[in-house]
């Protein structure tokens, strides 16, 4: 594989590449077409991949510290890499496997990730505004501080949940399970909470109304 032709941009059709553990940091792949691709490992630090194609790609372990990921990752695994600072406003997620991964401040607001897969995931203080979580799998996550409004979380999974201090105003959380979830001091005002199963829940100092 030519990695300098694909870190030029001449190379965009790559769909089922095998670019295991290369070194792409810094490159603009804008609109690059990697359906597929094997990607473990692979080091995207920095590197532009708007719009780019990443459906189904298996990025396990890829760094993506500061990488615009604003792309269609529709099915991808994402398990353990490193998304520390990555954009991913309105970025593809649908079904997206998350787990273990490092998003500590990534942007999120708008993204799709209906039916993602979050367990445990950390993500104190991130970005969610707008996000479509619907049946989301965000067991035993980390969302202290999150800024979830007018997201939605119609469906999702909770259970467990770290949402200390989470701004959930005006979110959907319609017939979400919350069973044990710490919203403590979190703020669900104009929330919709319509079906929502919050027993065992943490709900001191939580603003309900």
């Amino acid at each position: 594989m030519d990695i300098e032709a694909i870190r030029s941009g001449k190379l965009k059709q790559l769909a089922g590449a095998d670019l295991e553990d290369e070194d792409l940091s810094g490159s603009d792949l804008q609109g690059i077409n990697l359906t597929g691709a094997n990607l473990v490992g692979t080091n995207f630090k920095g590197t532009t991949l708007a719009h780019a194609q990443l459906d189904g790609a298996k990025l396990v372990g890829a760094c993506c510290i500061g990488t615009d990921l604003r792309a269609n990752l529709l099915g991808a695994n994402l398990m353990q890499a490193n998304l520390t600072e990555a954009d991913l406003r309105g970025g593809n997620l649908r079904g997206a496997n998350l787990m273990q991964a490092t998003l500590t401040q990534a942007t999120l607001a708008g993204a799709f990730l209906s039916g993602a897969n979050l367990t445990g995931v950390d993500l104190q203080g991130v970005d969610l505004r707008g996000a479509d979580l619907r049946g989301a799998n965000l067991m035993k996550a980390n969302l202290h501080g999150a800024n979830l409004s007018q997201a939605d979380l119609q469906g999702a999974l909770l259970n467990d949940a770290n949402l200390e201090e989470a701004d959930l105003r005006d979110a959907n959380l319609s017939g979400a399970d919350l069973m044990g979830a710490n919203l403590l001091c979190a703020d669900l005002e104009g929330a919709n909470l319509s079906g929502v199963n919050l027993v065992g829940a943490c709900v001191v100092g939580t603003i309900l109304a």
